[in-house]
């Protein structure tokens, strides 16, 4: 039979492990647990929550064809901004000027540092201790914005809270008047622009009536075409009459040949009217007094009419949209709502010292375990 085994008992690798067990858990934790519960001072929150809202723009806006557009929004990026805008530096600054935070942060450093803000804390310190003491929740998607302020006081912590909802309104409407500033800016330079097209257009269409002596061209074709039937009726009718000369007197008869000039005369003439409209001529007298074929003519007054037209669009286009433009800056269209007045606490519920040891004890036992684990299998393979 082998020999039974010998009673188990520690050895020095036992006693090593013991030993940091108590060095690196224990003894961090037993600190902490004194510091949270004797040292530590209580802080208080308050918590506040608001959003963004925009009017809802109508009638007159909607009768403009969706001009209210032209002044844009962007809601979706201003939550983005005003989000930047309480962990920034410059509301800090703000805060600080108005309500005075780092002498109450300051205060219980001697007693408290680790929750404590130093005394001789910079602008650069206060801006990263506020991230301690400014708890941001933001919702892109409803646009909804939730703050908890921590401080040793609750009348300090409300009071933190209502300056960020104020100097959050004050940016919002900043916001606004830029907006507002911008919009008008670029509609009256998009008016000034259309003003000057069609000024330009109304100036070649005159400097082209003042060079070809035409008001309107259309109405100067129909009176030719009215000159062309006429003369079309009187040649139909001198033929009509030497007809009946022919049947009725000799070859030798003078108002036969007048008859046969007559024709004549007339043929001539609409020959030169039709040619008139469709080749070059020299003679004013001809073509409206220019030296100029009328289809050139008849195409350049269509493209001065054209210009002219687009020129009279876009000036309508842009006084409506500075209308719209000065409507919309009459009015605030982007607010900020709060639904979460700023609260004023009781009890204490800062530091989480519960979980604040949970954690520092999860941690530090994972971390040593870590370590012991990573030693012995080191050890083992050597």
């Amino acid at each position: 039979m082998r020999p039974p085994a010998k009673a188990a008992h520690m050895k020095q690798r036992h006693w090593g492990v013991l030993l940091s067990f108590l060095l690196v858990v224990l003894a961090p934790l037993t600190i902490s647990g004194y510091y949270l519960w004797a040292i530590a001072n209580d802080q208080y929150s308050s918590i506040t929550g608001f959003t963004i809202r925009t009017e809802e723009t109508g009638g007159a806006s909607d009768l403009l064809g969706g001009l209210a557009q032209i002044t844009g929004s962007s809601l979706s990026s201003d939550g983005d901004i005003l989000y930047e805008f309480i962990l920034s530096q410059a509301l800090v600054r703000k805060v600080e000027e108005n309500v005075g935070i780092l002498d109450h942060y300051s205060a219980h450093w001697d007693d408290d540092p680790v929750f404590s803000l130093w005394p001789d804390a910079s602008i650069e310190d206060l801006e990263w201790f506020w991230e301690r003491i400014v708890q941001v929740s933001y919702n892109q998607g409803s646009g909804l914005m939730e703050l908890r302020v921590l401080a040793f006081a609750p009348e300090k912590a409300q009071a933190i809270a209502r300056e960020i909802v104020r100097q959050s309104q004050l940016t919002i409407n900043a916001l606004n008047s830029q907006a507002r500033a911008d919009a008008m800016r670029y509609a009256l330079l998009d008016l000034d622009e259309a003003v000057a097209r069609l000024k330009s257009a109304r100036e070649a269409l005159t400097a082209f009536r003042t060079r070809t002596q035409i008001v309107d061209p259309q109405a100067d074709i129909q009176g030719r075409m009215g000159v062309m039937n006429n003369l079309q009726q009187q040649l139909a009718e001198a033929l009509i009459e030497f007809d009946l000369l022919t049947e009725t007197t000799n070859i030798s008869d003078p108002r036969l040949r007048q008859a046969q000039r007559r024709i004549e005369v007339i043929q001539e003439r609409i020959f030169q009217e039709r040619n008139s409209f469709a080749t070059d001529s020299t003679d004013s007298a001809d073509n409206g007094g220019v030296g100029e074929d009328y289809p050139s003519l008849i195409a350049e007054f269509e493209g001065l009419m054209v210009d002219r037209e687009f020129a009279e669009q876009s000036y309508r286009l842009a006084l409506a949209a500075v209308d719209v433009a000065r409507a919309k800056a009459s009015r605030q269209s982007r607010y900020l709502a709060t639904y979460i007045e700023s609260t004023l606490a009781e009890s204490s519920e800062y530091p989480q010292r519960a979980v604040i040891f949970g954690l520092m004890a999860l941690f530090l036992v994972l971390g040593w375990s870590t370590v012991i684990l990573i030693y012995y299998s080191i050890r083992d393979r050597s």
